[in-house]
Protein backbone atom coordinates (compact mmCIF):
# COMPACT_ATOMS: atom_id res chain seq x y z
CA UNK A 1 0.00 0.00 0.00
CA UNK A 2 2.88 2.13 0.97
CA UNK A 3 4.75 1.47 -2.48
CA UNK A 4 1.40 2.14 -4.57
CA UNK A 5 0.64 5.65 -2.84
CA UNK A 6 4.15 7.03 -3.13
CA UNK A 7 4.02 6.13 -6.99
CA UNK A 8 0.89 8.23 -7.12
CA UNK A 9 2.44 11.09 -5.77
CA UNK A 10 5.32 10.77 -7.53
CA UNK A 11 2.63 10.53 -10.87
CA UNK A 12 0.81 13.55 -9.44
CA UNK A 13 3.91 16.01 -8.79
CA UNK A 14 5.24 15.41 -12.43
CA UNK A 15 3.69 17.71 -14.32
CA UNK A 16 4.04 20.47 -11.51
CA UNK A 17 7.38 20.12 -11.58
CA UNK A 18 7.82 19.88 -15.34
CA UNK A 19 5.72 23.24 -15.90
CA UNK A 20 7.75 24.84 -13.59
CA UNK A 21 8.50 28.63 -14.19
CA UNK A 22 11.98 30.19 -14.44
CA UNK A 23 13.78 33.85 -14.15
CA UNK A 24 17.18 34.28 -15.08
CA UNK A 25 19.19 37.42 -14.73
CA UNK A 26 22.44 37.53 -17.12
CA UNK A 27 25.45 39.74 -17.29
CA UNK A 28 27.93 39.97 -19.81
CA UNK A 29 30.00 41.21 -23.13
CA UNK A 30 28.69 41.95 -26.23
CA UNK A 31 30.96 42.59 -29.43
CA UNK A 32 28.44 43.96 -32.31
CA UNK A 33 29.73 44.78 -35.99
CA UNK A 34 28.65 48.75 -35.37
CA UNK A 35 30.20 49.75 -32.01
CA UNK A 36 32.96 49.00 -29.86
CA UNK A 37 32.43 45.72 -27.58
CA UNK A 38 30.77 46.48 -24.12
CA UNK A 39 28.70 45.44 -20.87
CA UNK A 40 25.09 44.28 -21.41
CA UNK A 41 22.70 43.06 -19.03
CA UNK A 42 19.77 40.75 -19.88
CA UNK A 43 16.40 38.95 -17.93
CA UNK A 44 14.97 35.84 -19.12
CA UNK A 45 11.34 34.63 -18.42
CA UNK A 46 10.21 30.70 -19.18
CA UNK A 47 8.55 27.81 -18.41
CA UNK A 48 9.04 24.44 -18.60
CA UNK A 49 6.65 22.62 -20.93
CA UNK A 50 8.56 19.16 -19.72
CA UNK A 51 11.66 18.28 -18.08
CA UNK A 52 14.06 19.38 -21.00
CA UNK A 53 12.35 21.94 -23.28
CA UNK A 54 11.54 25.52 -21.88
CA UNK A 55 9.79 28.56 -23.25
CA UNK A 56 9.97 32.38 -22.67
CA UNK A 57 10.73 35.61 -23.29
CA UNK A 58 13.75 38.36 -23.04
CA UNK A 59 14.97 41.71 -23.08
CA UNK A 60 18.50 42.82 -22.67
CA UNK A 61 19.99 46.07 -22.35
CA UNK A 62 23.30 47.33 -24.33
CA UNK A 63 24.86 51.22 -23.92
CA UNK A 64 27.46 52.40 -26.08
CA UNK A 65 29.28 55.36 -26.76
CA UNK A 66 31.12 55.32 -29.56
CA UNK A 67 32.58 57.74 -33.17
CA UNK A 68 30.98 55.89 -36.33
CA UNK A 69 34.36 55.22 -38.19
CA UNK A 70 32.49 54.68 -41.49
CA UNK A 71 29.99 58.07 -41.04
CA UNK A 72 34.01 60.09 -40.57
CA UNK A 73 34.98 58.36 -43.89
CA UNK A 74 31.90 59.37 -45.69
CA UNK A 75 32.05 62.80 -44.19
CA UNK A 76 35.46 63.26 -45.11
CA UNK A 77 34.80 62.42 -48.41
CA UNK A 78 32.55 64.71 -49.66
CA UNK A 79 33.64 67.50 -47.21
CA UNK A 80 37.44 66.74 -47.19
CA UNK A 81 40.09 65.81 -44.70
CA UNK A 82 40.69 69.71 -43.18
CA UNK A 83 36.86 68.72 -41.47
CA UNK A 84 38.47 65.63 -39.79
CA UNK A 85 37.70 67.11 -36.47
CA UNK A 86 34.26 68.57 -36.97
CA UNK A 87 33.34 65.10 -38.98
CA UNK A 88 34.41 63.04 -35.51
CA UNK A 89 32.27 65.11 -33.79
CA UNK A 90 29.24 64.99 -36.00
CA UNK A 91 30.20 61.13 -35.80
CA UNK A 92 29.66 60.98 -32.16
CA UNK A 93 26.75 58.14 -31.31
CA UNK A 94 25.58 57.76 -27.67
CA UNK A 95 23.55 54.06 -28.59
CA UNK A 96 20.77 52.34 -26.09
CA UNK A 97 19.61 48.66 -27.52
CA UNK A 98 17.08 46.98 -26.72
CA UNK A 99 16.28 43.36 -27.88
CA UNK A 100 13.32 41.93 -27.48
CA UNK A 101 12.65 38.15 -27.77
CA UNK A 102 10.42 35.09 -28.10
CA UNK A 103 13.14 32.01 -26.52
CA UNK A 104 13.15 28.50 -26.79
CA UNK A 105 15.82 26.57 -25.00
CA UNK A 106 16.35 22.18 -25.18
CA UNK A 107 18.01 21.21 -22.42
CA UNK A 108 20.16 17.88 -21.98
CA UNK A 109 21.67 16.38 -18.79
CA UNK A 110 25.34 15.13 -18.36
CA UNK A 111 26.32 15.18 -14.88
CA UNK A 112 23.92 14.62 -11.73
CA UNK A 113 24.34 18.43 -10.95
CA UNK A 114 25.15 19.91 -14.92
CA UNK A 115 22.89 19.86 -18.43
CA UNK A 116 23.94 21.60 -21.30
CA UNK A 117 21.85 22.99 -23.80
CA UNK A 118 21.19 24.83 -27.18
CA UNK A 119 18.87 28.09 -27.77
CA UNK A 120 17.01 30.61 -29.74
CA UNK A 121 15.29 33.32 -30.21
CA UNK A 122 13.21 35.15 -32.43
CA UNK A 123 12.33 39.49 -32.12
CA UNK A 124 12.42 42.46 -32.05
CA UNK A 125 15.22 45.08 -31.94
CA UNK A 126 15.04 48.92 -30.42
CA UNK A 127 18.20 51.28 -30.79
CA UNK A 128 17.96 54.62 -28.78
CA UNK A 129 20.34 56.87 -30.64
CA UNK A 130 21.55 60.42 -29.54
CA UNK A 131 23.71 61.36 -32.46
CA UNK A 132 25.11 65.06 -33.36
CA UNK A 133 23.38 67.60 -35.18
CA UNK A 134 25.22 67.78 -38.68
CA UNK A 135 25.17 71.69 -38.63
CA UNK A 136 25.44 72.23 -34.70
CA UNK A 137 27.93 69.39 -33.89
CA UNK A 138 27.70 70.42 -30.26
CA UNK A 139 23.67 69.54 -29.90
CA UNK A 140 22.44 65.67 -29.96
CA UNK A 141 19.24 64.39 -31.64
CA UNK A 142 17.68 61.37 -30.82
CA UNK A 143 16.53 58.83 -32.84
CA UNK A 144 14.83 55.48 -32.64
CA UNK A 145 15.61 52.58 -34.88
CA UNK A 146 14.02 49.11 -35.22
CA UNK A 147 14.41 46.17 -37.17
CA UNK A 148 13.69 42.22 -36.43
CA UNK A 149 16.52 40.05 -34.57
CA UNK A 150 17.09 36.42 -34.23
CA UNK A 151 19.98 34.48 -32.02
CA UNK A 152 21.17 31.06 -31.37
CA UNK A 153 23.61 29.56 -28.49
CA UNK A 154 24.41 27.46 -26.51
CA UNK A 155 25.88 26.70 -22.91
CA UNK A 156 25.93 25.10 -19.59
CA UNK A 157 23.99 25.15 -16.54
CA UNK A 158 24.84 24.03 -12.78
CA UNK A 159 22.84 23.15 -10.21
CA UNK A 160 23.42 25.04 -7.57
CA UNK A 161 19.98 24.45 -5.03
CA UNK A 162 16.69 22.91 -5.31
CA UNK A 163 15.59 25.96 -6.95
CA UNK A 164 18.50 28.04 -8.68
CA UNK A 165 21.36 27.08 -11.19
CA UNK A 166 24.14 28.65 -12.63
CA UNK A 167 24.54 29.60 -16.13
CA UNK A 168 26.86 30.22 -19.00
CA UNK A 169 26.12 30.73 -22.72
CA UNK A 170 27.68 32.27 -25.64
CA UNK A 171 25.40 33.46 -28.82
CA UNK A 172 25.20 34.61 -31.78
CA UNK A 173 22.65 37.78 -32.29
CA UNK A 174 21.97 39.18 -35.53
CA UNK A 175 20.38 42.80 -36.14
CA UNK A 176 20.92 45.43 -38.26
CA UNK A 177 18.08 48.26 -37.69
CA UNK A 178 18.91 52.34 -38.98
CA UNK A 179 17.37 54.69 -41.26
CA UNK A 180 18.02 57.31 -44.16
CA UNK A 181 18.67 61.08 -43.93
CA UNK A 182 19.41 63.92 -45.97
CA UNK A 183 22.46 66.19 -45.83
CA UNK A 184 22.99 69.61 -47.89
CA UNK A 185 25.23 68.76 -50.79
CA UNK A 186 28.24 71.84 -50.48
CA UNK A 187 28.43 71.04 -54.27
CA UNK A 188 25.24 71.99 -55.04
CA UNK A 189 22.67 69.99 -56.56
CA UNK A 190 20.00 67.59 -54.81
CA UNK A 191 21.00 66.85 -50.67
CA UNK A 192 23.26 64.18 -50.44
CA UNK A 193 21.94 61.07 -48.70
CA UNK A 194 22.97 58.56 -45.90
CA UNK A 195 21.90 55.54 -44.38
CA UNK A 196 22.96 55.00 -41.23
CA UNK A 197 23.31 51.08 -40.52
CA UNK A 198 24.17 49.68 -37.17
CA UNK A 199 24.96 46.68 -37.35
CA UNK A 200 23.93 44.80 -34.23
CA UNK A 201 25.21 41.58 -35.42
CA UNK A 202 28.23 39.93 -33.22
CA UNK A 203 28.87 37.15 -30.20
CA UNK A 204 27.23 37.39 -26.76
CA UNK A 205 29.06 35.80 -23.88
CA UNK A 206 27.35 35.62 -20.81
CA UNK A 207 26.86 34.38 -17.12
CA UNK A 208 23.95 34.60 -14.57
CA UNK A 209 21.55 32.97 -12.43
CA UNK A 210 18.31 30.71 -12.88
CA UNK A 211 15.77 30.45 -10.46
CA UNK A 212 12.36 28.66 -10.13
CA UNK A 213 9.22 29.54 -8.71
Amino acid sequence: MKKNIFFILIIFSLPVIAQRNTGSVKLGHFSPDATEGGFIIGFEGGRFLDRNFNIGWSVDWFHKNYVDKRLVQDFNELYGIGNGEINELRAKTNLHDFPLMFTATAYYPVMPRMEIFITGGLGAELLLIYYRNFQNPDNDELKGAFDFNWRIGAGAAFQLGSLSDLIAEVTYHSSEPGWEYEVDNPLGGPPKIYERIFDMSGLMVRVGFRFYY
